[in-house]
């Protein structure tokens, strides 16, 4: 595992954080022009920019130093909760990370892998960590999804505990933010 990380070129590593406002630029690009993320396009452009360039610095340091799971699961455990007390449909947020993906691998294949053959090895290596980094996203925003919907119904909408652990099967963090 360790052999992956040291293989990364640091100044493509270096370039996920330097390029991230750009690359959440391309990213609101791509909302913009997906009907299904229509809670996300309810969204100025800058705050969309925003919220989406903090991804790529996270991206960075997991590539760099090798995942730490309490780290990423911290960041997009609270992320998804947010989404869903802002009132924005799962499918949503899920969807939106996919374009955050498609950013990262269209720059890896057209301003690093082909200077290359050596780059072009390298970068299925780091598209396959990225790739690995989005799913693990998907399943931390998920868990926090669920975990504010279960509170909520629990503590707002006064459903059962016996209930509500019928039908949420997972075991959520609990974590206090």
């Amino acid at each position: 595992m360790g052999v992956l990380y040291s293989m990364i070129d640091h100044k493509l590593i270096d370039n996920f954080t330097l390029l991230s406002k750009e690359f959440a630029e391309k990213w609101k690009n791509m909302v913009r022009k997906a009907p299904q993320l229509s809670h996300f396009n309810t969204m100025d452009d800058e705050t969309l920019i925003e919220i989406n360039s903090a991804y790529y610095p996270l991206l960075a340091k997991s590539l760099d130093r090798g995942f730490d799971r309490s780290l990423i699961g911290n960041f997009f455990v609270a992320l998804g909760k947010e989404r869903m007390q802002d009132g924005y449909p799962v499918s949503e947020v899920i969807y939106s990370l996919t374009f955050t993906e498609k950013v990262i691998i269209e720059y890896i294949m057209t301003e690093f892998a082909p200077e290359s053959p050596a780059k072009m090895y390298q970068s299925m290596g780091v598209i396959t960590k990225v790739s690995e980094f989005c799913l693990l996203a998907c399943f931390y925003i998920t868990k926090g999804y669920l975990e504010a919907v279960y509170t909520g119904m629990n503590a707002q909408d006064s459903v059962s505990e016996e209930l509500l652990k019928k039908y949420f099967k997972d075991d959520f963090f609990f974590k206090q933010d």
